[in-house]
Formats: structure tokens, sequence, C-alpha cells
């Protein structure tokens, strides 16, 4: 990899966009056998996608389902959380991860993050937990993984992990892929993660027992799969629905266009993690931006840089520096949001920005530059020339 000198950039105006997914002709090429087979729905591709992921994150089984936010639901539902439960969330963290512990009928107990690593604070975590606490939701956030021993010396046993994992395909903490932390984890394969299935997401988990029963509840409840109705030698037999399910299937499109995607997924991180230490070097001397890190022994996803603007140095306020960058054909982004400040939460549950500290000046003082794996040396050099001229 090199990168031209920031100095030597073309002073002609860019456009670089926050992010963007990789897609071409093998992409293309691989719809087409579903398309002319005519088995559309989950399938043969599906399958094959699942195997395959499972292999890549060292679990057990892996289950496609229509996104993350689905994923999340169908895990914390396989777990039996209902009404009455709690489940421990951070504050800062896209609105899916709390909005599916109201959709299972329990109670989100939020607990402040970690302004470095961005990630739940585990020092606040036992304070939170109670009689009523079903699991934890650990997100590893823009890909960088969560300190899961700490996180599960600091639970009692019968308090389970769900992995949000939505940024984390192809990341490990200490050697162990995300997925295969904790009790369940799920995936997104949005396109502005890693890799992409247009909207998608993956459940994994090394327990047989969760596994077949969030595999029925994501088809309807049923006791059939599609594959043993129609293959199978009795045409009349339809499924019986003894417990609740949802319609979370993955089609054999996406199945296919992830399969593909998934063998690029390795060469992504590759590519991110190279450009990632480029911004670190040459942002370096900026004293009012700190830029992250992985931490040592582990391998950090990247699904988005997010740097942090400290309020107390910089020459202007964030969102004026975000502006600027704007006009000058650079796309940026707030980290994500803390979800205490959001309308809904905030009246619901009587919160104010206060609560958690942490949470709202990542809220104020995130900011995510492009990194993606259709950017050239030219666009990062014109990215950290745009970011040094702000002063």
């Amino acid at each position: 990899m090199t990168a031209n000198n920031p100095e030597n950039v073309n002073p002609e105006k860019r456009s670089i966009a926050i992010a963007l997914p990789v897609t071409g002709e093998e992409e293309w090429q691989a719809v087409r056998e579903p398309l002319m087979s005519g088995w559309l729905t989950q399938g043969p591709k599906v399958a094959a996608f699942e195997q395959a992921f499972a292999e890549r994150h060292k679990v057990r089984h892996a289950l496609a389902v229509t996104s993350c936010t689905t994923g999340l639901h169908l895990a914390l539902a396989g777990l039996g959380v209902g009404p009455g439960d709690e489940v421990i969330v951070p504050a800062f963290t896209w609105v899916a991860t709390a909005n599916v512990v109201l959709y299972c009928g329990a109670t989100p107990v939020f607990v402040d993050v970690d302004r470095e690593s961005f990630n739940i604070d585990i020092t606040q975590i036992a304070a939170k937990v109670t009689t009523r606490t079903k699991a934890v939701i650990a997100v590893h956030l823009f890909g960088r993984c969560l300190d899961m021993d700490a996180l599960r010396a600091a639970l009692p046993p019968e308090v389970k992990i769900v992995e949000d994992a939505a940024c984390a395909a192809g990341a490990d903490w200490q050697g162990r892929p995300a997925g295969s932390l904790g009790d369940v984890a799920a995936f997104s394969f949005h396109p502005r993660k890693s890799v992409t299935t247009g909207e998608g997401g993956m459940v994994t988990t090394n327990d047989p027992a969760l596994a077949e029963r969030m595999n029925r509840m994501r088809n309807h409840g049923a006791s059939l799969s599609e594959e043993q109705r129609h293959h199978g030698p009795r045409p009349y037999l339809l499924p019986d629905f003894d417990i609740l399910g949802y319609n979370y299937r993955m089609t054999d499109l996406q199945g296919a266009v992830g399969l593909v995607q998934l063998g690029k997924l390795d060469g992504f991180i590759d590519e991110r993690n190279q450009w990632a230490s480029y911004y670190a070097e040459e942002l370096a001397g900026i004293d009012w931006l700190r830029t992250p890190a992985a931490p040592a022994g582990s391998r950090h996803g990247w699904q988005a840089y997010v740097t942090y603007v400290d309020p107390d140095k910089a020459p202007i306020p964030r969102n004026e520096i975000m502006e600027i960058l704007q006009e000058r054909g650079v796309s940026t982004r707030p980290g994500t949001h803390a979800v205490h400040m959001l309308g809904y939460y905030r009246e619901r549950f009587s919160l104010t920005p206060e609560d958690f500290t942490a949470a709202r000046d990542c809220n104020d003082n995130t900011m995510a530059i492009p990194l993606h794996n259709r950017m050239t040396a030219e666009d990062y050099a014109y990215v950290v020339k745009a970011i040094k001229e702000i002063g």
C-alpha cells in the first residue's frame, strides 16, 4: 500500500462517500443460478452461505436472516426473553439494539460507555444486574470487539451474552472470532458493513438446542423446513406450528451474493486495517482529534473509522467541522447516537442527556470519516489534507 503525500494532492475537489459497498461481476453472476433455477427464497444458496459463515467464524451453527435487527430479536426470543425480564444494553449504539428488547416485551437497562473504545463500560455493569436480568447485549461497535473475558467475569453465570456483531464480521477478540464469544450473536450485511447482501443478517451460536429453536422461529415456527416439505415423499404434508415464529428468512438471491462477499471479507479487512494505520499516523499531530485504535492481540473489523473531536481543543465545533468537510467533498457522519437522548426512549423512560454522560459526549463529538474498499490512495490523502487544513 502506498499513499500519495497529502501536500501533493490535486487541489480539485473530490466527492468521497462515507461508505460504499464493493460489488461487481462476481456478485452479478452469482444471482444467475437462483434466478434460472426458480428457487428464490431460502434454499441451497442460503445453506451454503450459512455453512461458510459458520466455518469462518468458528461456530457450530449459523442462521441467515433478513437483518441484524431481526437476528437480535430472534436471539432474544430464542433465549426466552419476555415481559418482566431486563436486558442490559449500552447507551451509545444504534437504536435497534434497544428496540429488540422492547419487541420481546422486556425492559432495556442502559449502561454508559467507555469514551476510548465506544463500547459498554464493563465496570458499570455489575451495579445494573438484578434478579430480573436475563441477558446483556454486547455491542462490538464499529468493528472493535468488547473485552468479552472481562464482561463474562462481571456477570452471574445465568445471565446470557448476546453479541451485537452488526459491525464485526471478521473481527476477533484475542484470536477468537466475533460471533463465537457469547451465547448467541447477530451480524449485519447492510451496505455500510464490510460485506453486504443488500439487507440481511446472520445469527450464530454453539448451542444446538438454541439453534434449532431459532431455526424454527425464523420460519413462522414451522416444525418442517421448506426443503423438507418440497423434497419429501408426502406432498400433502404441512408443518405443525406449536411455537410463535416470524418470517425472518433470507432469500437465495441474497445468499448467493453473500457467499461471494464472504470470500472477500478478510481481504477487505486487511486493506481497511492498512488505511486505518495510515490515518492514525497522518492525523496523529492534530491535538483536537482522537483516532481509534485496535486492542492489542485482537483484530478490529474497521466497519467504520470513528474519531473523537475534543470540544475543548477543537478550533470550531464538531458540526461546523463536518459542514466544512462536506463542502470540500469529504462525507462524514456522527459515530452513532446516544439512545437515551432519542425522543421515544427519553419520553418513555424519563431520561435526560446527563444520565449517561459518556454516551452523551460520544453522541455530540464523534465523527466518522471515510474508510471503505472503493477508496484510492489519492482519496485517503485528500481526506487527511482536508482535515489538517481546518486548523
